[in-house]
């Protein structure tokens, strides 16, 4: 797994230093400016996965490096290093987007606890972006954005009728659906064909999805329809 990256952009250079010796320690790849305009640069140019931003700077403001990078719609964590007195720049860094701040001067293990804390939920908010992309059923999943279908370990290639069908089986699991049902949104309202096309493509299918594997997950419901349900 690669190391997180974190970006330090701190004009006092011992306090800076330390902060990089100590977070490489921790083992993490680490980066450092000593102005506004260099962290700024450094952020456009490499992906970090947090930023220590110092809201003191020379050159440009953390607060206005703060804003730039919100701007560029980058959800990067950034935890501000604020003055002890500077209520008005912690209330404008977190109405801005800063993810959190802590006061000067602190404790190393302090700042360490809210890192891992701030890249804790940014782990934790990808993951759940990426489990949305992907309907599942069973060892069954599928993205519509992708367009892909995987029964377990196996990427399983559906024409696109094929596939807008599985997707409509699939947003209403355990529900037995009737032909006229899925004409109307697989085929559309103005489909006027023979309804028997709606057991020519569960044939398809079931080819594809079903036969090759032990548990079949699309049943037949006599007289009704079909249900993508457990074989069980």
């Amino acid at each position: 797994m690669d190391k997180p990256r974190i970006l330090i952009v701190e004009d006092e250079e011992k306090i800076a230093r330390v902060l990089e010796l100590e977070l490489t320690y921790e083992g993490y790849e680490t980066g450092k400016a000593l102005d506004g305009l260099d962290g700024l640069a450094m952020f456009r140019e490499e992906k970090w996965d947090l930023i220590l931003l110092d809201v003191m700077l020379p050159g440009l403001s953390g607060i206005e490096v703060l804003r730039r990078i919100r701007s560029s719609e980058s959800n990067v964590p950034i935890i501000l290093l604020t003055a002890k007195d500077s209520i008005e720049d912690k209330v404008s860094g977190l109405d801005l987007g800063a993810n959190d701040y802590i006061t000067k001067p602190f404790q190393i293990e302090e700042l360490l606890a809210r890192i891992r804390a701030a890249l804790r939920t940014t782990s934790q908010s990808e993951a759940a972006t990426n489990d949305q992309e992907w309907l599942r059923f069973s060892d069954l999943k599928l993205s519509e954005e992708m367009r892909e279908v995987y029964r377990g370990d196996d990427l399983i290639q559906l024409t696109p009728r094929e596939f807008d069908l599985l997707v409509y089986l699939m947003k209403n699991p355990r529900h037995v659906l009737n032909r006229e049902q899925i004409l109307t949104s697989v085929w559309g309202y103005d489909y006027f064909g023979d309804t028997n096309v709606v057991d020519v493509y569960i044939r398809y299918l079931r080819n594809k999805i079903d036969k090759p594997y032990a548990d079949q997950l699309i049943h037949t419901i006599r007289g009704v329809g079909y249900v993508l349900k457990d074989a069980k």
